[in-house]
C-alpha cells in the first residue's frame, strides 16, 4: 500500500512538471527564435590617423515622415519585443546603458543629462491645469503628470564624419552622434500654425551600438530577415539631407545664410562635393 502511494505521488509530480514545461515552451510563431539580446554590432575596421587623407564633418536630418524612414518611427507602442528608435534610446538612458548629453549649447557630448532632465526636454513635466469639476461646474487647478511620448519625435539629427582612407583607397563614413528632434506647439498657438522644433538630447553613437544591434527593425518584405537599428545606420538604409557642414563661421548651419530652394540646393552641393572628391582622385 505504501508503494502505491509513493507511485501516485511521483506520477502527480511528473504531471505538474510536464504542465509547467508545456507553458514555458509557448512559441509565438512557427519556430523558436534566438535571443536577440546576444547580437553584437559589426566590428568597424581599424583606422589610423596617418591613413586619413581627407575628412569632413556633416550634420544630417532624417525625417521620419518619409516612407523609407518609417521603420524608425514605428511601432509607437512596444510590439512583439520591438521598440521604435527614440523609445529604445530613452529606455537605454533610463536603464543606465546610455548617457544622454545636453543639446542646448553644442553637440560635443560635454554635459551629461539625468533621466529627469531628459523628461523635461520632452516636455514631460508635472503641470498644473485648470479642470472643470464635474459636481460643481467650477474650474479647479489639478496637477497632471507628464509622460514621454515617442510620437512627438518626427526627426533625428545625425552627426557624422566622412573620410578618405588612403590605405584602402575608399571613401567611408562614421556616425558620431544621434539627436532626436521634438516637434510641438506653444500653449498660445491654439490653431497649431507655427510648429516648434527642439533638439532633445545627444547620444554618442559608438556607446549606443551594443543596444542598437540587439534590437531589430521590422522588414516589411521578409520578417525572417529583420535588420537591427545598427544595421540601418551602418548600411545607410535611410533617406536624409545635409543641414550643416563644419566651416570657419562657427559651424553655422545652412538655414543661417540661405532659405527655401537655395538652402536645398546648397545641401545637395555639399553632398556632391563629398563624392566628387573621391571621383576626382581617379584617372580614366
Amino acid at each position: 500500500m505504501k508503494k502505491v502511494f509513493i507511485f501516485i505521488g511521483v506520477l502527480a509530480l511528473l504531471v505538474v512538471a510536464t504542465s509547467h514545461e508545456t507553458k514555458a515552451q509557448i512559441v509565438d510563431g512557427a519556430y523558436k527564435r534566438t535571443d536577440l539580446t546576444n547580437r553584437k554590432p559589426t566590428p568597424l575596421p581599424y583606422l589610423r590617423e596617418a591613413d586619413v587623407m581627407w575628412k569632413k564633418k556633416v550634420w544630417r536630418i532624417i525625417d521620419l515622415r518619409e516612407k523609407i524612414n518609417q521603420t524608425l518611427y514605428f511601432p509607437t507602442v512596444p510590439m512583439d519585443g520591438r521598440f521604435n528608435f527614440v523609445s529604445l534610446l530613452v529606455q537605454g538612458i533610463k536603464d543606465g546603458k546610455l548617457t544622454a548629453y545636453d543639446a542646448k549649447d553644442d553637440d560635443e557630448f560635454k554635459v551629461p543629462m539625468t533621466f529627469e532632465q531628459v523628461k523635461e526636454s520632452f516636455g514631460a513635466t508635472t503641470r498644473t491645469q485648470m479642470v472643470r469639476d464635474i459636481d460643481t461646474g467650477e474650474m479647479k487647478p489639478k496637477e497632471v503628470k507628464g509622460e514621454i511620448q515617442s510620437e512627438v519625435i518626427k526627426q533625428f539629427m545625425i552627426k557624422e564624419e566622412w573620410y578618405f582612407d588612403k590605405q584602402t583607397s575608399t571613401m567611408n563614413v562614421r556616425v558620431i552622434g544621434i539627436c532626436p528632434i521634438r516637434e510641438f506647439y506653444l500653449d498660445g498657438d491654439v490653431n497649431q500654425e507655427n510648429v516648434q522644433r527642439r533638439q532633445v538630447f545627444w547620444v554618442y553613437y559608438p556607446e549606443a551600438r551594443d543596444l542598437l544591434a540587439a534590437n531589430e527593425v521590422f522588414n516589411d518584405q521578409n520578417t525572417a530577415r529583420n535588420s537591427s537599428f545598427d544595421d540601418i545606420l551602418l548600411k545607410r538604409k535611410f533617406n536624409s539631407y545635409i543641414v550643416k557642414e563644419e566651416n570657419i563661421y562657427n559651424n553655422r548651419s545652412i538655414s543661417q545664410y540661405m532659405s527655401g530652394k537655395d538652402a536645398m540646393l546648397e545641401s545637395k552641393k555639399i553632398e556632391n562635393s563629398i563624392f566628387d572628391y573621391e571621383q576626382n582622385l581617379w584617372e580614366y
